[in-house]
């Protein structure tokens, strides 16, 4: 192909002329098929913007006698917006590839046992699964504790005043109550991941109170404290990803001393 830079007083059928082109729309559908998409042709030509030109004989005039150029014209449009549409839906899937895993990636799955937060409130209540009685994360005997939180599991334990009292209602003696009214469901949960066709929710998902408050996950509920025993076996490498802030090492030589014991 070839490449012109429009003039003053250029039209497209002018170029198209000057190149041996059928016409100017033949000229316009080559150049909006090869272009980039941000440098896609009207039907001017305006001065300074560079052309795309045909060398393809179908685009011709010299292929005149076998061509139709209302046909020739009309497939290419359509080749056009082909492209067109499939840049914008690649685009849409990236999009959604990219907000679905880069969010999750690293984070874990709530269980039951695990505990929410209000930015209004004081206490830190559990999750009460309701929406199901089928998935347990990490649990193979299926105790309720690990049952998976879906994005309908908006009841907690306790259900009554879960955050214990609201910073939004200040009263002469402090606050009143938490009047918990989840409005809607979960947000930002796991959408690849589905129980009973509900999204998980993990540790950025979040929940809204009409109240005002916004809930959202304190402890995902997968990792208990440890025990003497747990400490005994743990390996230093895990614990050093799980906590990372503690030295892992100098905490197990602690606990030995302390309780005399030697592992």
């Amino acid at each position: 192909m070839k490449k012109y830079i429009v003039q003053k007083g250029d039209s497209l059928d002018s170029i198209a002329e000057k190149f041996g082109v059928k016409n100017g729309q033949s000229l316009r559908s080559y150049h909006n098929i090869y272009c980039p998409l941000e440098d896609i042709l009207g039907y001017e030509a305006i001065p300074g913007k560079e052309i795309l030109i045909p060398e393809d004989s179908v685009y011709l005039k010299e292929n005149d006698e076998v061509t139709d150029p209302k046909k020739g014209y009309d497939e290419a449009e359509k080749s056009f917006d082909e492209k067109k549409e499939e840049h914008r839906k690649n685009k849409q899937e990236n999009e959604k590839k990219e907000s679905s895993s880069s969010q999750h990636d690293g984070k874990y799955f709530v269980i039951q046992k695990g505990t929410c937060q209000c930015n209004q409130g004081f206490k830190f209540p559990k999750f009460k699964v309701t929406s199901h009685q089928k998935h347990y994360w990490n649990d193979k005997d299926g105790k309720a504790d690990y049952l998976a939180v879906t994005e309908d599991d908006t009841q907690l334990d306790p259900p009554v005043q879960p955050f214990g009292q609201c910073k939004l209602k200040p009263s002469s003696g402090g606050y009143l109550p938490c009047t918990y009214a989840p409005a809607g469901k979960w947000i930002k949960t796991y959408e690849k991941v589905k129980v009973t066709g509900k999204s998980c929710v993990t540790e950025i998902s979040e929940l809204m109170c009409s109240t005002g408050g916004k809930i959202t996950v304190l402890k995902h509920g997968q990792q208990s404290e440890m025990g003497k025993s747990q400490v005994k076996k743990a390996d230093e490498r895990e614990q050093r990803i799980y906590n990372t802030i503690v030295n892992f090492k100098e905490f197990q030589e602690e606990m030995n001393q302390t309780n005399g014991e030697a592992w």
